[in-house]
């Protein structure tokens, strides 16, 4: 099983406690009902961005229901519900996702005759570190700058796809939106009592109970 640094931490146990109100928990309820399937990309486009996901934020071999990162991507495109800026020498988001996952599968066919997806884990890390070292070329990109895509488009929206799910945040210790309660205790290693306790070294049994009350 995977170390937990908030053991016996799960968020969603807060879920019918003053912790959270009624906003807080349509908010949550809403975000955890995101469809699974594409909306915005195609289906082989989805499938190439699982693949993309699954090397640049792997998670525990153990986990019974991952974060499904490549639908909340896709979700925060076709919502529209997007950053609100974007940087003037890449396309709109949704436009340089799409050339950037069929451009992914361009590189793959040539390099191994295969999809990027079917590729194995080790090949598919090492397209996306060429990528991110700005060292492929070819019109398939489209003129794209490479290492700003892949910092300010994939990394940012992989992780922001993930951190904003419950499963991080119970993984994090984080206690979810702050409302109604909020959060008092804001001096250097202060706690307030609805907040997780971490597991330091030793200190792992007491957590563990400690958590067992986080509400």
């Amino acid at each position: 099983m995977t170390e937990r640094s908030f053991p016996g931490y799960d968020v969603l146990d807060k879920r019918d406690t003053p912790s959270w109100n009624d906003a807080t928990r349509s908010a949550i309820d809403a975000r955890l009902a995101v469809p699974r399937e594409p909306r915005f990309f195609s289906s082989d486009e989805f499938a190439t961005l699982e693949a993309v996901c699954d090397r640049i934020l792997p998670q525990p071999a153990d986990r019974q229901d991952p974060v499904p990162l490549a639908a909340y991507v896709d979700a925060k495109i076709f919502s529209g519900q997007l950053d609100g800026y974007r940087f003037d020498k890449l396309p709109p988001q949704g436009e340089a996702w799409k050339i950037g996952l069929a451009a992914l599968d361009h590189e793959a066919r040539d390099r191994h005759n295969a999809r990027f997806r079917d590729l194995s884990r080790a090949d598919r890390d090492n397209i996306l570190r060429e990528m991110q070292q700005g060292r492929l070329e070819g019109d398939h990109w489209q003129g794209m700058p490479l290492k700003l895509f892949f910092m300010k488009r994939v990394v940012h929206d992989v992780t922001d796809a993930y951190y904003g799910h419950p499963t991080a945040w119970s993984e994090i210790g984080f206690g979810g939106p702050a409302s109604p309660r909020g959060y008092v205790r804001m001096d250097k290693n202060r706690r307030d009592p609805w907040e997780a306790a971490e597991g330091k070294p030793g200190q792992e049994e007491r957590a563990l109970v400690e958590n067992k009350h986080v509400v």
